[in-house]
C-alpha cells in the first residue's frame, strides 16, 4: 500500500470518526447549559404573547434558549392542582432557577413544596397578602417576582363600566372558583366598589370550558349589564372565546389586559403582563448569573393602560362617552 493511499484512508477513518462525535459534543455543550425551568397554570399556545416578554428580558440578561441556556417547559392547561407535580418534575431535572406562573393557587403550593431551587413567580395578586413573600423589598426564602396587582384593580374596573353604562343596576363578575386566592379578592373588592356605585354585583363561576358559556347565560338571566372578567390566568387564556360568547349575548365586558381587547373584548384596565414577563426574564438571568432572589426585590407595575375596542362597542350598539376615550392609553378602531 502506498504511503498517500494509507494516509487517505487514515484521514477518511479520522473523518467518520469525527462525524459520529459531532452529535455527542454538541449533546455535552447543551448538557453543562444551565436548565431553566417554566411551570405554568395554563396553555402554551395561549402564553405565547407573555413567554415572548419573558424571552426578550432573558436576552437583555445575556441568555437565549438553544445558544447558552435550555428551557423545560410544563403546561398545566388550566388544572392548577398539577402545577405542583410538574414543578416537582423539573426540580428532579436539576432545574438551575425556576419561573412559575399563571395561577396564584399553584404558585403558592409550588412554593410551598420547593425550598431551595431558586424560584421568580407572576402573580396577578399582592404576593404579600397571599402569603407568596414576606415582604416586596426583603422577600426572603429561595423566591422572588413580579406581580401585577391585578386583583387589587377589580374596583377601578366597575367604575369604568360604571362610567360606560351609567343606567346599569346590576353588573356580573366573572371568577374562578380553582383559583380560590384571585375569585376571593375579586369579590369581594368588587361588592364593596358596587356598595359606593350603587351597583348590584353579580357573582358567577366560570373557571371551567364548560363553565364560561353557562356563565354568559346566566349573567344575562339575572339581568346584568355587563360582565367583569376576573384578573384570572385562565379567563386570560380563554380571551377569544370570551370575545366570543360576549359578542353572541351582546354583553359589554371589561379584562384585565389589553391582549384581551386585541382579540375582541370591549375594555380592559391592568397593567402590561407582557412586560412583566420581560421583567421575570431578567430576574431569571440574574439568578443565572449568581445572585440570590432574597435578595432581589418582587417588582410592582408603575403603570396601568385603558385599552377599548371601538370596532366591538359599535357591534354592540355602545356609545363610548369622549371623557373615557381621551383617558384611554389605547383605541382599537
Amino acid at each position: 500500500m502506498h504511503f498517500h493511499q494509507w494516509k487517505r484512508r487514515e484521514f477518511i477513518t479520522l473523518l467518520g470518526g469525527a462525524a459520529a462525535a459531532w452529535p455527542l459534543v454538541a449533546a455535552a455543550q447543551q448538557a453543562a447549559m444551565p436548565v431553566i425551568g417554566v411551570v405554568n397554570g395554563v396553555s402554551a399556545v395561549e402564553w405565547r404573547p407573555y413567554m415572548d416578554g419573558f424571552h426578550r428580558g432573558l436576552a437583555e440578561a445575556g441568555f437565549v434558549e438553544g445558544r447558552n441556556v435550555v428551557v423545560e417547559y410544563r403546561w398545566a392547561e388550566g388544572r392548577f392542582d398539577r402545577m405542583i407535580a410538574l414543578a416537582a418534575n423539573l426540580v428532579d431535572r436539576r432545574v438551575a432557577v425556576l419561573l412559575v406562573g399563571g395561577g396564584t393557587t399553584g404558585v403558592r403550593e409550588v412554593m410551598a413544596a420547593i425550598r431551595t431551587t431558586p424560584i421568580v413567580f407572576t402573580s396577578a395578586t399582592d404576593p404579600v397578602a397571599a402569603g407568596l413573600v414576606a415582604s416586596f423589598s426583603r422577600p426572603g426564602g429561595n423566591a422572588t417576582g413580579v406581580t401585577v396587582i391585578s386583583g387589587e384593580l377589580a374596583p377601578k374596573r366597575l367604575a369604568l363600566l360604571h362610567e360606560l353604562i351609567p343606567t346599569a343596576k346590576k353588573v356580573a363578575m366573572l371568577v374562578n372558583s380553582r383559583n380560590p386566592a384571585i375569585a376571593q379578592s375579586d369579590t369581594e373588592s368588587s361588592r364593596a366598589a358596587g356598595a359606593h356605585l350603587g351597583l348590584e354585583v353579580i357573582v358567577i363561576d366560570g373557571g371551567s370550558a364548560s363553565a364560561l358559556e353557562h356563565a354568559f347565560i346566566s349573567a344575562i338571566n339575572q339581568g346584568a349589564a355587563a360582565l367583569a372578567i376576573g384578573s384570572d390566568a385562565f379567563f386570560n387564556s380563554r380571551r377569544e372565546e370570551i370575545a366570543t360568547l360576549a359578542f353572541r349575548h351582546a354583553l359589554p365586558t371589561i379584562s384585565a389586559n389589553r391582549q384581551a381587547v386585541a382579540a375582541g373584548q370591549l375594555m380592559s384596565y391592568g397593567t402590561d403582563t407582557v412586560d412583566s414577563y420581560r421583567q421575570a426574564g431578567i430576574y431569571v438571568g440574574r439568578i443565572l448569573k449568581g445572585e440570590k432572589p432574597a435578595d432581589l426585590p418582587v417588582l410592582r407595575p408603575t403603570k396601568f393602560e385603558l385599552a377599548i375596542n371601538l370596532k366591538t362597542a359599535k357591534v354592540l350598539g355602545l356609545d363610548v362617552p369622549p371623557t373615557l376615550l381621551a383617558r384611554a392609553d389605547e383605541v382599537i378602531e
